[in-house]
């Protein structure tokens, strides 16, 4: 049972709410910590705020927060994560599907001539490092995704499969529900490869960056074989140069796999070069079209694979490169499964999730908590975990008997042994260190963008600046009473511009159809 969840602890929350209510500044409390409202642990600040008007610069106001209720300042952690925060995970979701709508559609800076470039959305997976149980079903009739009822079929069923090494069935013929725990879980523990699987991790992102090579270059040969001319551009050092007269612009997000396995989700998105300004968005040349998209990102998928650096454990190195899954689909063709707005709500989705659906979600572990998570002969995770803080750990390559901590540094960027010490600081990402949502530089709108926007639309009738000086005090609610309040408070409001926003498309709908 939950610690928030029993009785004794309830009623002391109950009691700590109703004495917050009591209290005289209330109302004048409930505004105060509006902004952080549905925050679960909101930053707490102390320090002096100052009012300077916009265009004078004079000084109009000046407040301590000793004046302020709970004489702190309450500012919401900013978390994406929705295990984490479910409120600033809710924002956080709502800046990154404009992010991907607007690369899609256009808007906010973003021309809405972007809408008529060839796009494809693509889906890299890792390679098998062992089998799994999965659910895997071959046809869908069901019509819904969301809500769907279809029956899998058998996870492995192979009636002539050997136990393995280890004692244990090659096979599996259970229909596995789509809540069952022993999804992603491996059928031998002993046979999966998981120190391969934290290495593919930590290196995914360099896979990634070969592969968007790999499609660009793929298309710049066939600009050349049809007789595409390239483009000549001023760089920003005044320089002239040639380049070929196609560009991919990409916004992509990461998602895990309940094996622990990262997989991408990419939106490719073909844009011309404008010689004129070569930061502008065009349409590619009439000769490369959506198929040429399609093709690169399956031949790139393909191609490129490149092994690890040495480690001691293991000096050859691991293999990294895709698996066979590759999926690419292109967006707009009417058929209605894939569509800009679908796209943009699923990437946005799991923007906000980590290593959730593996049923492990701790934050950054130290040597004081590696314990109590990681074990060469637990569970599935217990291993992940393991292999990252064990191939982790720092190594020693000297060239000599008395080499100096100089010498042990080059002779650790020669080795190639570097790259390692990063899968103990991401161990419980279980092994990967990337950013779950990224984008090229020319795709789509920023997140600073939009929360400038929102910035300034809070200022707008306001001709003041407010300059703080402030200091971090601790993080999280005085009482689990205030959090309860606040947070309901704050669940109320998004269910009331949620329905504010229903109604909106409603009425928008009705008129078009009028």
């Amino acid at each position: 049972m939950s610690t928030l969840h029993r009785p004794g602890v309830a009623a002391g929350r109950d009691a700590q709410a109703l004495h917050r209510v009591a209290t005289p500044d209330f109302f004048g409390w409930l505004e105060h910590t509006r902004t952080a409202g549905g925050c679960a642990r909101p930053i707490r600040l102390t320090g002096t705020m100052t009012a300077v008007d916009r265009d004078t610069g004079r000084v109009l106001a000046e407040q301590h927060t000793d004046e302020l209720p709970d004489r702190v300042l309450y500012k919401a952690c900013g978390n994406r994560r929705s295990a984490q925060c479910p409120d600033c995970s809710w924002v956080y979701a709502g800046d990154a599907f404009q992010v991907v709508r607007c690369g899609l559609t256009g808007g906010k800076a973003v021309p809405a001539s972007v809408a008529r470039h060839p796009v494809v959305f693509a889906t890299f997976t890792a390679p098998s490092f062992g089998p799994v149980h999965h659910r895997h079903i071959p046809r869908h009739t069901c019509a819904d995704r969301r809500r769907c009822d279809c029956r899998p079929a058998p996870c492995h069923a192979r009636r002539d499969a050997a136990t393995c090494p280890h004692g244990r069935p090659g096979a599996c013929f259970a229909r596995h529900d789509s809540a069952d725990a022993r999804l992603g879980r491996p059928l031998c523990l002993d046979c999966y490869d998981h120190d391969h699987q934290v290495v593919w991790n930590a290196f995914a992102g360099d896979l990634w960056r070969r592969t968007k090579q790999a499609v660009e270059r793929h298309l710049a040969a066939l600009c050349r074989r049809r007789g595409i001319p390239t483009v000549q551009v001023v760089t920003d050092f005044g320089r002239v140069r040639r380049v070929p007269p196609v560009r991919v612009s990409h916004g992509k997000v990461a998602e895990m796999q309940r094996r622990g396995a990262v997989h991408f989700h990419v939106l490719l998105r073909l844009d011309g070069v404008d010689p004129d300004d070569r930061h502008a968005l065009v349409p590619p040349p009439a000769g490369i079209t959506v198929d040429d998209l399609d093709t690169a990102g399956h031949v790139a998928a393909r191609q490129i694979t490149f092994t690890a650096p040495p480690h001691p454990d293991r000096p050859q190195g691991w293999s990294v490169a895709w698996g066979e899954q590759v999926d690419v689909r292109r967006i707009g063709t009417g058929d209605g499964d894939v569509t800009d707005g679908k796209v943009a709500a699923y990437l946005a989705k799991y923007a906000t999730k980590a290593t959730e659906v593996t049923g492990h979600c701790s934050t950054r572990l130290t040597p004081g908590t590696i314990d109590a998570y990681a074990d060469p002969e637990g569970d599935h995770l217990a291993r992940l975990i393991d292999a990252c803080w064990r191939l982790g750990r720092p190594t020693r390559h000297r060239t000599s008997g008395t080499a100096t901590p100089g010498g042990e540094r080059q002779a650790n960027l020669d080795t190639g042994s570097h790259a390692y010490p990063g899968l103990r600081r991401w161990a419980h990402m279980l092994g990967y260190g990337g950013h779950f949502l990224t984008k090229a530089r020319r795709y789509s709108v920023t997140f600073g963008l939009l929360r400038d926007t929102r910035a300034s639309y809070r200022r707008a009738d306001d001709g003041s600046i407010t300059v703080g000086a402030l200091a971090f005090v601790g993080s999280g609610w005085l009482t689990d009473g205030d959090a309860l309040i606040a947070n309901t408070a704050a669940a109320q409001h998004r269910e009331r511009r949620r329905i504010g926003r229903e109604e909106v498309a409603h009425e928008t709908w009705s008129g078009v159809a009028a």
